[in-house]
């Protein structure tokens, strides 16, 4: 992969994002910047498809490697890893794959990408719980159609933040990499 500013910039503006929403105090349920990271990875690294699918699954499972460690120290209620974690990354690689149907970054594409990508999600991961693919994890739901809108149900405190949680980190990832590559890497204004 060459190596050129637009890279430099996205992996900087992921890592950015990565932080920046752990400062929010009582952020919504589901509120997080993973599925716009997804997109995001897509949509720019559309030539480098390995990049695309690396560095976001990367970036979360370094955040569940910080989560685990705050876990382990006793300074957190939430474990970073548990049973069939591996299925929750591949769901968020297919996430990646909505950034790649962003052929051109504009608002409609970039809106419904963001709109996309917590819905799939949602209907894919309560799926897997449902069916018991992740461990039960406290949720044993009958394995009928009800069992599985029960789950659904369950899950629902979680999809309004994920929306607006991708449509705000969507909004700094996507308008952040535009405003600095159009006016920050302009020759008027590079650094010496």
């Amino acid at each position: 992969m060459k190596i050129t500013k637009s890279v430099v910039l996205a992996l900087v503006l992921l890592v950015l994002v990565a932080a920046l929403y752990r400062v929010f105090p009582g952020r919504p349920l589901g509120f997080a910047p993973q599925y716009a990271m997804a997109i995001f990875g897509g949509a720019v690294f559309i030539k480098n498809k390995k990049w695309a699918f690396v560095l976001p699954v990367l970036s979360m499972f370094l955040s569940d490697l910080l989560y685990q460690a705050l876990y382990n120290a006793g300074l957190s209620s939430m474990q970073g890893f548990y049973e069939g974690q591996w299925q929750n990354y591949l769901m968020f690689a297919v996430l990646t794959t909505i950034g790649f149907l962003v052929r051109k970054i504009n608002v409609p594409n970039v809106l419904a990408a963001s709109l996309a990508a917590p819905t799939v999600y949602f209907i894919l991961s309560n799926f897997v719980v449902w069916a018991g693919w992740q461990g039960t994890r406290g949720l044993n739901r009958p394995k009928t159609f009800n069992g599985l809108m029960m789950a659904y149900s369950d899950a629902l405190p979680f999809y309004p933040g994920s929306l607006y949680g991708t449509l705000f980190f969507s909004t700094i990832l996507f308008g952040g990499f535009y405003l600095i590559k159009n006016y920050w890497f302009t020759k008027d204004h590079q650094l010496a």
